[in-house]
């Protein structure tokens, strides 16, 4: 399965997560955004730690995202943001998998609009 989605600039699309399994895997031939992956899993040797990557235009790269681990993304730039996810699960419309947080919660130690490291 994939999907696409289009992003306005500024537009956060963020906090979720998966707990049956799925791994999203990002890309962005357009635009470019800022993706973040908090990882709070109990058993996890990564536990506690929030990474971020500039993807898009002028670096284009593959993000794979474990999908029990909170994720989104932000359009930075000027432009739309065109992003291809390769889920490898695929979408269940009766009960979907999704857990969900606001963008801007205490939970996840990242501020969205702090300028992006490229």
């Amino acid at each position: 399965m994939s999907y696409f989605s289009e992003t306005y600039p500024g537009i956060i699309r963020a906090w979720h997560r998966h707990h049956r399994g799925q791994i999203d895997h990002f890309v962005v031939p357009r635009g470019k955004a800022k993706v973040a992956i908090y990882d709070d899993r109990d058993d996890s040797p990564s536990q506690g730690e929030l990474d971020t990557y500039i993807i898009g235009e002028g670096t284009m790269n593959a993000i794979r995202v474990p999908g029990d681990c909170w994720h989104g993304f932000k359009a930075v730039g000027d432009e739309r943001v065109l992003l291809l996810n390769f889920p490898t699960n695929l979408y269940d419309y009766e009960d979907p998998d999704e857990e969900r947080l606001p963008y801007d919660t205490d939970k996840i130690p990242l501020d969205w609009e702090e300028p992006p490291h490229e």
